[in-house]
């Protein structure tokens, strides 16, 4: 039987996967690890609170806003120019971002590093869907989604120890530093590695020639503006909820959905002449539609887990952000062991395995509640760390499984729009999750006269009730099946 199309060896596809994997932790890891650098930024560059704001949420923006069209331009002009493009933009802001001087500075390449990590990912995603096939592509899946799990929790461990080990002053600028020379490797085997085909190229190649290739290169950039503005009217109340206190700016989210809307249609009338940005048909897929719904509850509600706890142990503890980071390792262990498993055993049990790790999460955060009812003072990383690690174990059965069966029936000419559309809807969901919690929390802080217990436990509860979602829309397309 011959080799289809676009694809190379097997030894030269999984070399492929790890260098997309190394980029993937790279950039996610840029989400979070940043946070407990915080007071060191403020003190080096008297930052002000909106300058600290934007640093933390302005990389989730432009992150979010990117990732359709990165990865509509990686499936019709190649993954490798997209992905070496978006990792040199990544380890030059990088490097700017650690030479900061100012508070405007940082916020700039903290701005455009986000652009660069937002072209990256949909790329490592739309790789798996073009260098496998069906049932093989579990295991690399479960490979990304240990990448996405590690990555998230581990960040503020990885950010102490890097703050401990260059100093208080200065200590901040090496969570920048680390990435350039990962970033140069990565560049280097990026370019040796990654398929030259675009997979429309393939695609075409194999049915209706040039033409056909040359026809599905086109870019669509209303669509691109349409999905941009969008996207930023969205998220822009969202990550800058504490600095506007006006309750006027929360009109720019119906706004932002209007825009999505004209979006929509736009992109309905524009599939007409030629492939759009984003094929609205692919919600017609029930895998596609629910699958990206659990991702954005699921993300709404595991983000914020990290955003809590984080805060409650430095700020209402007042440990160290090395031993913060660690209180969090459980759920990062849990998180790459289950996801590893569960991109092996998907496509055996299908969308119960991911309702069966919804449910793990919320027995895990349960028992977190649980142990912090009685306000406790001491040892809160060891009473929570068995919980975070039963948590852990379920979010690995969550986003490796979702994943694999949300874009199980993408066509591969599409993968990387489709994998972009889905990460958006992550980066909403993270982003709406943390508002909420947040909101939450330093409301029960308020009226519990500074009881950091009883608002965690709070925060905590509303992260539970958003997740519980995420496992109604788990249960219904499974009865769905079977019906």
């Amino acid at each position: 039987m011959s080799r289809p199309a676009g694809r190379v060896d097997d030894r030269r596809r999984w070399q492929a996967l790890g260098v997309g994997l190394v980029a993937a932790f790279m950039t996610l890891l840029d989400v979070s690890i940043v946070n407990v650098a915080v007071p060191s930024i403020d003190r080096a560059l008297g930052a002000t609170p909106s300058d600290l704001q934007w640093v933390l949420s302005g990389y989730a923006l432009t992150f979010g806003l990117v990732l359709v069209p990165a990865g509509r331009f990686g499936d019709a002009r190649g993954r490798r120019t997209a992905f070496v493009v978006g990792i040199a933009l990544f380890t030059l802001t990088s490097a700017l971002a650690g030479l900061s001087r100012s508070p405007g500075w940082l916020v700039a390449a903290r701005l455009l590093q986000g652009v660069a990590a937002g072209i990256v990912n949909p790329q490592v995603t739309g790789l798996i869907q073009q260098l496998f096939r069906g049932p093989e592509r579990g295991r690399p899946f479960g490979l990304l989604g240990a990448t996405i799990g590690v990555s998230t929790a581990v960040g503020p461990l990885l950010g102490g120890l890097l703050i401990q080990a260059g100093g208080e002053q200065d200590g901040w600028r090496w969570v920048f530093f680390v990435n350039v020379p990962v970033g140069i490797v990565a560049i280097v085997l990026g370019w040796r590695l990654l398929p030259t085909q675009p997979a429309e190229a393939a695609e075409a190649a194999g049915a209706a020639g040039a033409a056909g290739a040359a026809h599905g290169r086109r870019l669509d950039p209303v669509g691109v503006l349409l999905l941009g503005v969008g996207v930023v009217l969205v998220l822009l109340p969202l990550v800058q909820r504490e600095q506007w206190h006006s309750p006027w700016a929360w009109l720019l989210v119906p706004a932002g959905l209007a825009v999505l809307a004209a979006f929509g249609l736009w992109e309905r009338r524009y599939a007409r002449r030629g492939p759009p940005l984003f094929d609205l048909r692919l919600f017609g897929f029930r895998s596609y539609a629910l699958g990206s719904l659990i991702a954005l509850l699921y993300f709404g509600g595991f983000t914020a887990i990290f955003f809590v706890l984080t805060l409650y142990l430095q700020n209402g503890l007042g440990y160290r952000p090395l031993v913060a980071g660690l209180a969090i390792t459980p759920f990062a262990l849990g998180s790459a062991a289950a996801s590893a498993i569960g991109g092996r055993i998907v496509d055996r049990y299908g969308r119960p395995l991911v309702a069966t790790g919804l449910l793990v999460v919320l027995l895990g955060l349960g028992a977190v509640v649980f142990v912090l009812r009685d306000d406790p003072r001491t040892s809160v990383p060891l009473l929570t760390a068995v919980p975070l690690l039963v948590a852990g174990l379920g979010s690995g059965l969550v986003i490796t499984p979702n994943q694999t069966l949300t874009l199980a029936q993408v066509p591969v000419p599409q993968a990387g729009s489709a994998a972009g559309m889905l990460q958006t809807g992550q980066r909403i969901g993270s982003a709406a999750g943390i508002a909420a919690v947040g909101s939450v929390l330093f409301s029960a802080l308020s009226d519990s006269d500074g009881n950091w217990a009883t608002a965690v436990r709070h925060a905590l509860l509303l992260a539970m009730g958003i997740i519980s979602l995420g496992l109604v829309a788990a249960l219904f397309d499974h009865r769905h099946a079977r019906r």
